[in-house]
């Protein structure tokens, strides 16, 4: 539907609710209307108007929780669930809705029990499963994650969300030849799938297959979308396959696409410093740390690289502020600890202006 068309669609469920303010699928039309529109402050108020008038309706109440709940107001969005679920304890659509706040909030035992709920009441219907399986695969536990994915393929063999995930649960089991199958079925799909080019590009990397890995980066970058990660990614192989140059020279492209990003300049840092170019490493790290001044992550490597400069003091000033930021990171605490024995037993030996 063009937007021609979809703005007389609007005026016409604006009409039909102004001559029948009391029928509520008006209502629910014109907030659908308002979605595909992607008005979604309309979709609230219309939403608001309509449970003003018909307070138990169950369709507008599951709207509610749902606009809620794409605001991040989770509280509000299981209040709305909450009411709907009063009115219709047989409805899965809400068991369904309410696992997934539960899923935001990290509460995987509630998630799942809801899930569970929703799978009773519809047990064919494979984004359940999906979101069970994605539940799984947030708390790290693969297995059972592939499981749940693997339902969900069995009754939608085309999913593409179900194939792209699974083909990522895979790639942490490291079965990459199932993940790149995966990825492949999703491909054929949907051929300009940027995202999934550039999984099949790290798959085949990891598979040791370099000219495949580079095609399928080159395809990515071809494609519509911003090629940040497209550029990451391909570095990373181009490292993999110990050609240096192109690397630098594909995190520097991945610089100048978004230079208020710290991924790729961290990532080129760290390769400057595998390669003893401490210099250039350390330049970068401080223009990540104007970016990102909180970053622990950042001031550790920033610390590693004074390191093996030999400068431990610098050092030292750096791996203070990582604990700073993080005081309960214990991996930081002891390198801390480590170079301050060092640069102790330096001090009682008389080398540390030589350190």
């Amino acid at each position: 539907m063009d937007r021609a068309e979809l703005d007389k669609k609007i005026n016409e469920a604006i009409m039909a609710m102004a001559k029948d303010p009391q029928n509520a699928d008006n209502y629910h039309r014109l907030s659908e209307l308002y979605i595909q529109q992607q008005n979604y402050d309309k979709v609230i108020s219309v939403l608001e108007s309509l449970l003003t008038i018909h307070p138990n309706d169950v369709q507008g109440l599951i709207g509610m929780g749902t606009m809620w709940f794409y605001e991040k107001d989770f509280r509000k969005s299981l209040s709305y669930y909450n009411r709907a679920l009063e009115i219709n304890p047989k409805n899965y659509l809400i068991y369904y809705n309410i696992g997934n706040v539960f899923a935001e909030w990290k509460n995987f035992d509630k998630a799942l029990f809801y899930y569970n709920r929703a799978i009773d009441l519809n047990s064919t219907n494979p984004e359940i499963y999906n979101a069970i399986a994605l539940l799984y695969q947030d708390f790290e536990e693969y297995v059972e994650s592939k499981a749940y994915y693997e339902k969900a393929l069995s009754l939608d063999p085309d999913n593409i969300t179900a194939l792209v995930d699974m083909g990522n649960v895979c790639f942490k089991l490291f079965d990459y030849a199932t993940a790149l199958e995966l990825y492949k079925r999703v491909f054929l799909l949907n051929p300009d799938n940027k995202i999934v080019a550039i999984c099949i590009g790290n798959t085949l990397t990891l598979m040791r297959e370099k000219e495949q890995a580079y095609n399928y980066f080159e395809k990515a970058l071809t494609m519509e979308g911003d090629n940040y990660k497209a550029y990451i990614c391909y570095a990373i192989s181009l490292s993999e396959f110990g050609e240096y140059d192109m690397a630098v020279e594909m995190y520097k492209r991945a610089v100048n696409v978004s230079p208020n990003e710290t991924n790729a300049q961290v990532l080129l840092a760290n390769l400057y410093t595998n390669f003893n170019r401490l210099d250039l490493a350390m330049d970068l790290y401080k223009q990540c740390l104007q970016l990102k001044p909180n970053s622990a992550q950042i001031y550790m490597l920033l610390g590693n690289a004074h390191y093996l400069q030999g400068d431990i003091e610098q050092a030292l000033a750096s791996y203070k502020s990582s604990i700073n930021i993080e005081p309960e990171n214990d991996e930081y605490k002891l390198i801390f600890n480590q170079v301050v024995d060092e640069f102790i037993d330096l001090k009682r030996n008389g080398e540390i202006e030589k350190a």
